[in-house]
């Protein structure tokens, strides 16, 4: 198979993720069904969380074991990943929060510079669909962010399975990782509003182009390099940015009660997660 028959499988597993973002323009949700959709990304997030904190810890014990019990390695290897693991998920989280803060400053400093009148009410009208002015697309693009991160770790599996020949592997890796992405688009669009305000086309494939696109580049790199610190650093900040996002998602759908929806919804988020992930893992993966 070809690097540019690869790097197309690698970008057919991304955007699947387009398949679920529409649901970002519906109007006029109730809030039965915006809790019913940011609960189900809760849950795919949960998942995801659990499934790249695995995924970057396993390299990481498995040079302990070979530094302090097989005693066929030295500590380096360990402090090293070890160390790109506790950077990485701190980095994730600790960036999303302050970037939070400055976007959240930057829309107050421009909402209290306008003048009184029409022209103000003009101008705030125009700050306020903006995404810095806006704490749902704000979400909405660092859900966007953490899966992008998450997604490109999956492109370098893709790529590096092709790379060694593994050529049924890689298959079997686009199948599942397309199937895995299409539930993402659903996370990415439950914080944003409805009505009036939904989002355009154009907010939707950007966002789409931030989660899925990752999966296409991953899979280049994936091809040409082969590197552990690399794939651990990835995953080790997609973790710390989807842990930011979750507590975000949490304290915006606990305003709106019904608890019972809620934690059905995000049930069947975590369902639907480990339930594409069984195709990869019956891939050997």
């Amino acid at each position: 198979m070809s690097m540019s028959q690869i790097a197309l499988l690698g970008a057919l597993a991304g955007f699947t993720i387009f398949l679920g973002l529409p649901f970002g323009r519906v109007r006029n949700p109730s809030q039965a069904l915006r809790v019913f959709l940011n609960g189900t990304a809760i849950g795919v997030l949960l998942f995801l969380f659990w499934d790249v904190l695995v995924h970057a810890v396993e390299p990481v014990e498995s040079a302990l074991t070979a530094a302090s019990l097989e005693h066929s390695a030295g500590w380096g290897r360990f402090v090293v990943f070890a160390t790109t693991l506790g950077v990485g998920v701190t980095a994730g989280l600790m960036t999303l929060v302050y970037y939070d803060r400055w976007m959240a400053g930057r829309a107050a400093g421009r909402s209290t510079s306008f003048g009184p009148g029409a022209a103000a009410a003009a101008e705030l009208a125009r700050v306020g669909r903006g995404v810095a002015a806006d704490p749902g697309r704000r979400l909405a693009f660092m859900i966007a962010i953490g899966i992008g991160l998450h997604n490109f770790s999956e492109g370098l599996a893709i790529g590096q399975s092709a790379a060694s020949g593994e050529i049924s592997l890689a298959l079997l890796l686009v199948i599942g990782f397309g199937l895995h992405n299409a539930t993402e688009g659903f996370g990415i669009v439950a914080p944003l509003p409805g009505g009036n305000d939904r989002p355009g086309w154009g907010l939707l494939i950007v966002l789409g182009l931030i989660g899925g696109a990752p999966t296409f580049v991953g899979t280049l790199i994936g091809q040409a390099v082969v590197n552990d610190v690399l794939s651990i650093g990835f995953l080790a900040l997609a973790a710390g940015s989807i842990l930011y996002v979750v507590i975000q998602l949490l304290r915006v759908v606990a305003k709106w009660g019904r608890k019972e929806l809620l934690c059905w919804s995000i049930l069947l988020g975590l369902f639907l997660g480990f339930a594409t992930d069984f195709v990869i893992v019956a891939a050997g993966a």
